[in-house]
């Protein structure tokens, strides 16, 4: 008989565990949950262990692992400051568990393989204790690698997914934190009313985060697919040959000039709103077969099919930019290592280094980004230099509009 099937014989709550089912999950002595419910710890306690007391359980053993006392634990419930540990409750972790054996009779992968996968989500590697919820997202492994996709690109599109779902889960963590959690404490609410308010709007948005992302997915996946067929297209018309896991393709690398003396001078919060401006006015007016691959710090970087648009939103992005901070770019030709979402190798790195030459408002390419250029404009070769990590020179250009001297 399953422990909720128990529970409702005897009177418990359903869903709720006995204390010693408890304290493992919790991951402490029967002897301690004891002392924490009657010390006040456990603010939800009610002689049960719902989840919402077991969820809130183990963020106090975390506190307490990391050399919080349980007067400070006790006052950040009464104040709010742990609200969120009532949350975990939407989320069933109480899910029978499987070996890694029974996993791999299961799925028919082989265990090596399963631990594979599993660190390639990016998760903790607990493959000691496989779940439902993983065993359902092992069978579709398995199922989408006898459909044919190699086992390599499987791998690298499980990296991808794990980065990708871990950006999006740290940004709700931390946007409901600033804009729901923080004014919800200075409100002047007690802790409980603090938590059952959170978990009310938390249980109301967490079934709409799948639905807006599958679409998301959809109309991202037609886009890209629509932009590989033109890219290949054109690529076999040039006559390219490229080795397999390579990708002849456009690159740029854009930074803020001044970016340095804006946040001594103004302050972080005024030179992260100038980053923020900036990446998003690159990305509403790069052209449709190219997009921002990653950003670091003030500097974005770029990845297209056709170098001739690339350059030519270069040269006239540039052309609307004004103020304080003033971007540079360099565009770049060249093949590139294609690894789990990234760009990576020599002709990535060339593209970098030029943009370190590039002065503010200045648009710097390479002699590959010349022969393939088109429309109105022209290019001045300012340089054929020996760039830093390279043996070979490298022909450097300033892009201009004809008519801009």
């Amino acid at each position: 008989m399953s422990t909720a099937s128990a529970n409702s014989h005897n009177g418990t709550p359903p869903g709720a565990l006995s204390i010693d089912e408890a304290a493992e999950r919790v991951g402490v002595a029967v002897t301690t949950l004891r002392r924490w419910a009657r010390d006040g710890l456990l603010p939800r306690y009610d002689g049960s262990w719902s989840p919402a007391v077991i969820s809130h359980a183990r963020i106090v053993a975390r506190l307490r692992d990391r050399g919080h006392s349980l007067r400070d634990i006790r006052q950040a419930s009464d104040e709010g400051r742990l609200a969120y540990g009532y949350v975990e409750e939407l989320f069933d972790t109480g899910q029978d568990a499987y070996t890694l054996a029974q996993a791999a009779r299961e799925t028919g992968l082989e265990p090596a393989l399963i631990t594979r996968i599993v660190g390639a989500l990016g998760t903790p590697a607990q493959t000691d204790r496989i779940s439902e919820d993983d065993l359902r997202l092992l069978r579709y492994v398995a199922a989408v690698l006898e459909a044919g996709l190699p086992l390599v690109a499987l791998l690298q599109l499980v990296r991808v997914y794990g980065q990708a779902m871990a950006r999006v889960a740290d940004a709700e963590v931390r946007l409901f934190h600033m804009h729901v959690h923080e004014p919800l404490m200075r409100s002047g609410a007690t802790g409980l009313e603090t938590a059952d308010e959170m978990l009310e709007l938390t249980r109301r948005l967490l079934p709409l985060s799948s639905p807006v992302m599958d679409q998301l997915h959809q109309r991202y996946l037609r886009h890209f697919v629509e932009q590989d067929v033109v890219g290949h297209m054109e690529s076999d018309l040039d006559g390219d040959t490229v080795d397999l896991g390579r990708m002849r393709v456009a690159i740029a690398f854009a930074d803020l000039t001044g970016y340095t003396r804006l946040t001594e001078e103004a302050g972080e919060l005024e030179a992260v709103d100038a980053v923020e401006q900036f990446v998003e006015a690159v990305k509403v007016t790069l052209p449709d077969d190219a997009r921002v691959i990653k950003t670091i710090g003030d500097e974005v970087m770029i990845v297209g099919s056709d170098p001739a648009a690339l350059t030519e939103w270069a040269v006239s992005f540039q052309r609307l930019q004004g103020g304080r901070t003033l971007p540079r770019i360099a565009v770049h030709y060249g093949n590139a290592l294609y690894r789990d979402g990234d760009y990576y190798g020599r002709d990535v790195n060339i593209a970098s280094r030029v943009g370190a030459r590039a002065a503010a408002a200045e648009v710097l390419v390479t002699r590959p980004v010349v022969e393939h250029a088109r429309g109105d404009l022209e290019f001045e070769r300012i340089a054929h230099v020996r760039l830093k990590g390279f043996n070979d020179s490298t022909e450097i250009f300033i892009a201009r509009e004809t008519d801009e001297r």
